[in-house]
């Protein structure tokens, strides 16, 4: 499995950059972001996943963990292949998109050019269920029952963040700062928190 990149920027199109490492050129197809990240510079890094099907090898590329992180939750739902992960990712920066799944904005989700309306219905309803199992089922330490804020604004800010690859303990502090420092907006204690931390 190749996981991550580091090389020599031989060259990058609209949707894909060519990385030279160790004598061999990799074709990586990348997110907006990863791109982005690359333009302008001699040599460079992704995060990338291997894709292995009967009629060939794909090579996905993200500028950072956490982007590439939920590229894997996206795939994972049902109708979504890398090509669309790629789609949604380069559409929408993670932040947004954790926001629009936290707040079930299915009308933000398909402005996701090649996105429909099932589909990102599915996206969320699938990630949501996803997280909030995860939270539900991770046992905390000593035993003791995570905290839950009873705000519903907080929990869904909860659900993005552990959407991004948090623990739901990194992300009740998050928010706690962020409420402390003025945040109120779902979007606003987002941002926020993802600053602090």
């Amino acid at each position: 499995m190749i996981g991550y990149l580091k090389g020599r920027i031989l060259s990058l199109s609209e949707d894909t950059a060519l990385i030279e490492t160790g004598g061999v050129g990799y074709e990586v197809l990348c997110s907006a972001s990863a791109l982005s990240s690359l333009s302008g510079k001699d040599e460079g890094e992704v995060y990338t996943y291997l894709q292995v099907r009967e009629d060939g090898i794909s090579l996905y590329g993200f500028s950072s963990p956490a982007e590439k992180n939920m590229f894997l939750k996206l795939v994972s739902v049902s109708g979504v292949g890398p090509k669309m992960g790629i789609a949604v990712l380069s559409g929408m920066d993670i932040n947004s998109l954790a926001v629009a799944i936290a707040s079930s904005d299915v009308k933000k989700l398909s402005t996701v050019k090649g996105l429909g309306k099932k589909t990102a219905e599915r996206i969320i309803l699938e990630l949501r269920e996803k997280v909030s199992g995860t939270a539900a089922a991770a046992p905390s330490k000593g035993g003791a029952a995570p905290a839950v804020s009873s705000d519903d604004g907080d929990e869904d800010a909860v659900v993005a963040l552990m959407s991004l690859g948090f623990t739901r303990a990194e992300s009740t502090r998050a928010i706690d700062r962020a409420r402390a420092e003025g945040a109120s907006s779902l979007e606003d204690v987002i941002r926020a928190a993802l600053k602090s931390m």
